[in-house]
């Protein structure tokens, strides 16, 4: 069965207070009963202790105090009678008997001196009373003493009429506690509400929606990071879907580049198997088929070597590199095709400048940093430059080519990103995973990269390695 949370906070908030209600009423009738009563025999005592004071003043038979005090007393509805030590009374302003009926405890302790007092005595007299016993001690002798009696119904009166008054008091505080209970309960629903039907709206794919939030309680901090979460889904499916167009590119153009090399290949094959090619086309045929499957070994490597990096799988074999060095193997290697597009390298590096890193790794690195830039500059110059700084070694690569744009330049390390998307054949950085390896093993190295650039100026690339 389903029941509402407004309900179940209602009834929660009702029960909490009517069972602290009970307790307190429970409490506070008892208090007053008790506070009552403590003020009658209280009273009593008083009027006993003054009476037998003013008696062994006047002799313990002086009529005219007794009839004094019996006028008093009478007025507030209190009796008294005067008792020997054997019980049998004296003067008596309300009982008939000839003796006082007690108890035997409480005549034992009466007679040792003892104040004896009863809050409510049934059916012990002609009518339900409080009654107090006062002994009567003369020259340290018990030889008597004194009961006043005031009836119950007058006590009974006043703590009916205070729990009246409470239960009163406490239905209407009730009532109001309901109203606030409702009030509050409503306005917390409403924000689990808002909450739901916003989480309704996420689940449906609208990541637009936003609820108002605040510092006020926990419900607004749930608010704000349900404002957080929905903004980090909307980037990340903005993100997804950047990555799935870049996808389907990445998939159209691996196509298109397996299909022509593949296409070429098989073209040669069936022609010398068919003797449709001469022998002195031939050596170009086999040529030809020699680069295109360079071109397809080399896909599947870029590929390889990014899905090994984001998977750790690539162990780093780090030893101290000669900088110098290094540049120039580099540049030895790029130097055909930087003359290509009319290209020059130049280095500038300090000849005892040494960097701790994996060799291999880090000439993938700059070699694929340097294509991009020999890919993007045509009649320039690229410089290879090293410098050396406190904690760590700076490497720059920089050209004079094209530039990237602004709003380009924190795209580029994304995998499948091209630059120029139309520039599918290019013979180097083609498939758009360049320069995303590159960060990947620049991440690995405990390093960082960077790139600034201007339109139409120049790129320079700077990898910051640990000495």
């Amino acid at each position: 069965m389903k029941v509402k949370y407004l309900y179940q906070q209602v009834a929660s908030h009702i029960s909490v207070l009517i069972v602290a209600f009970l307790i307190l009423s429970l409490l506070f009738s008892h208090y007053v009963e008790k506070f009552v009563y403590d003020s009658k025999t209280e009273e009593l005592v008083t009027y006993g202790v003054n009476i037998l004071e003013d008696i062994e003043q006047s002799n313990f038979n002086s009529t005219t105090v007794l009839k004094q005090y019996e006028n008093v007393l009478e007025g507030r509805d209190i009796q008294y009678s005067l008792f020997d030590e054997k019980s049998a009374i004296i003067y008596s302003t309300g009982l008939k008997t000839p003796l006082i009926e007690l108890q035997d405890n409480e005549w034992q302790k009466l007679k040792k001196g003892h104040i004896v007092t009863v809050k409510q005595a049934l059916n012990r007299f002609d009518e339900d009373v409080t009654f107090v016993l006062l002994p009567y001690v003369h020259n340290q002798q018990f030889v008597g003493g004194i009961l006043l009696t005031s009836p119950i119904k007058g006590s009974r009166q006043v703590v009916s009429q205070m729990n009246d008054y409470l239960w009163v008091t406490t239905a209407i505080a009730l009532l109001i506690s309901l109203l606030l209970s409702w009030v509050l309960s409503t306005f917390h629903v409403r924000r689990i509400k808002r909450l739901q039907e916003a989480t309704s709206l996420v689940a449906g794919g609208d990541y637009s929606v936003r609820i108002p939030s605040s510092n006020f309680d926990e419900f607004s901090e749930l608010a704000g990071d349900f404002n957080s979460m929905v903004g980090k889904l909307n980037a990340s499916m903005d993100e997804i879907e950047t990555l799935e167009n870049r996808r389907r590119q990445f998939m159209a153009d691996v196509s298109h580049e397996l299909r022509t090399p593949l296409t070429t290949i098989r073209g040669i094959i069936e022609g010398m198997n068919n003797n449709m090619i001469s022998e002195e086309e031939k050596e170009k045929g086999l040529q030809l088929a020699s680069n295109e499957t360079r071109r397809l070994i080399r896909l599947v490597n870029e590929n390889l070597d990014y899905e090994k990096i984001r998977a750790n799988q690539v162990e780093l074999h780090k030893q101290d590199i000669q900088l110098n060095e290094l540049f120039e193997i580099i540049k030895d290697q790029l130097t055909e095709l930087a003359a290509d597009r009319q290209n020059q390298i130049q280095l500038i590096v300090e000849p005892t400048l040494y960097v701790h890193a994996d060799y291999d790794r880090l000439t993938q690195i700059l070699i694929n940093i340097i294509k991009n830039s020999i890919q993007f500059t045509e009649n320039g110059l690229i410089i290879l430059r090293g410098t050396a700084q406190e904690e760590t070694i700076l490497i720059e690569i920089e050209d004079t080519g094209i530039g990237i744009d602004p709003s380009d330049i924190e795209e580029i390390w994304s995998r499948f990103y091209k630059a120029i998307l139309s520039r599918t054949t290019n013979p180097y950085g083609e498939f758009g995973l360049g320069l995303s390896i590159v960060k990947q093993l620049v991440t690995m190295h405990n390093g960082e990269i960077g790139v600034t650039s201007e339109k139409g100026k120049g790129t320079t690339f700077s990898i910051t390695l640990p000495k």
